[in-house]
């Protein structure tokens, strides 16, 4: 199989689809794979590492989408390079289609085959192609949400683990998935005084097990979240409904009841948000305020740790790439029901129940299109 690797465009995303290591297996399978020139260059990998392991440079995406038969990326395609996505392609990276009703038309129109990373299952009832950068983000919210507290970005000028006789900053994370999980980890190592709110009894006794001495748990209800949110001083959004769009937890209401300065980080906005004025912002201008509380939501918060989370998605997404060239996309869903998950469009039908409902577009059994 020709498999072709772009430079990512979307703003500040310094990530890359396949690391020359990742290159270099698929050339072991026997596959030929073509990586657009520069396009490791924010995660520190040289074309000449690229040309090392055996890869085939091409200087533009044209050129990449011209050749390949699987366009392996990080983030959803552009509007530009949809345009380049031809019928009977695979495409193979995250999507976020719920809250995306344009890349989804898009992508219909094309023609193409779509496996979105986000929506691939596994045996233990995760996400594994979602959960590295879960991670990645979930550790770096605490981090960006202190410096956003800073005075001078408009914060409350709360040092996240105060000092001596003076208290830490108030932390909420909304969610005790992956993303929560990591978020409560960091901050509280970073001092802070952390709560977190989920629905799931079984997941708050096992972070109470875990970690019962670092951060505190507690049931989430509409109430304990307004409760909460009211006196933080910085409250991480952390909730997943895999494929479909993120719920709205905190609403524009509820802002004029938090503290001036208080800080929102929306780890949830690549599906649409959980905070009611949460809007995409980029790593060039990530923060803005409304009514006195500083938002940010990055669309793409593991772009600023490139490498590393680079590395983290390519551990991740490598046996699935190889199982998708070695074996052609159908008969490698066929043989596993969890990349069949991951299966969102095909031949100009929608393949995911979660995309259709939000954005109101039939959907068809993800085991009938393969059989297509």
């Amino acid at each position: 199989m020709k498999i072709g690797c772009p430079t990512e465009i979307k703003p500040q995303e310094f990530r890359v689809g396949m690391t020359p290591d990742a290159a270099h297996e698929a050339i072991a399978h026997g596959h030929d794979v073509f990586i657009q020139t520069g396009a490791g260059a924010g995660a520190g990998y040289t074309d000449a590492d690229y040309a090392a392991a055996g890869a085939t440079l091409l200087e533009t995406a044209e050129e990449i989408f011209a050749t390949a038969d699987m366009i392996v990326k990080v983030k959803e395609p552009q509007a530009g390079e949809r345009k380049m996505l031809r019928e009977g392609q695979l495409l193979f990276t995250y999507l976020h289609l719920a809250p995306d009703p344009e890349q989804t038309r898009d992508l219909l129109a094309s023609g193409c085959t779509a496996i979105a990373y986000e929506t691939v299952t596994d045996s233990f009832g995760g996400l594994p192609l979602l959960a590295p950068m879960s991670e990645v983000a979930g550790r770096l919210a605490p981090q960006v949400g202190a410096w956003t507290l800073q005075k001078a970005n408009g914060g409350r000028g709360v040092l996240m683990g105060g000092v001596p006789g003076v208290p830490p900053a108030k932390v909420v994370v909304i969610g005790g998935g992956v993303v929560g999980t990591h978020a409560a980890r960091i901050a509280s190592g970073m001092g802070g005084d952390v709560t977190v709110l989920d629905r799931s009894l079984h997941r708050l006794k096992y972070l109470d097990d875990v970690f019962g001495r670092d951060f505190r748990t507690r049931y989430s209800t509409a109430a304990a979240t307004a409760e909460l949110v009211r006196e933080a001083d910085l409250v991480v959004g952390a909730v997943l409904v895999p494929g479909a769009a993120a719920p709205k937890l905190v609403s524009r209401a509820q802002l004029s009841e938090m503290k001036p300065g208080a800080v929102l980080v929306d780890v949830a906005i690549d599906q649409g948000g959980c905070f009611e004025t949460s809007k995409a912002t980029t790593h060039a201008d990530p923060i803005y305020e409304v009514d006195g509380v500083m938002h940010y939501c990055v669309a793409n918060m593991p772009g600023a740790v490139a490498r590393t989370s680079t590395q983290a998605l390519g551990n991740a997404t490598l046996p699935f790439l190889l199982a998708l060239a070695d074996k052609g996309w159908k008969q490698a869903c066929a043989d596993d029901p969890h990349l069949l998950n991951g299966l969102n469009v095909h031949a100009g039908q929608l393949t995911y129940y979660a995309v259709g409902k939000a954005l109101g577009i039939d959907v068809v059994s993800p085991a009938l299109a393969i059989k297509s």
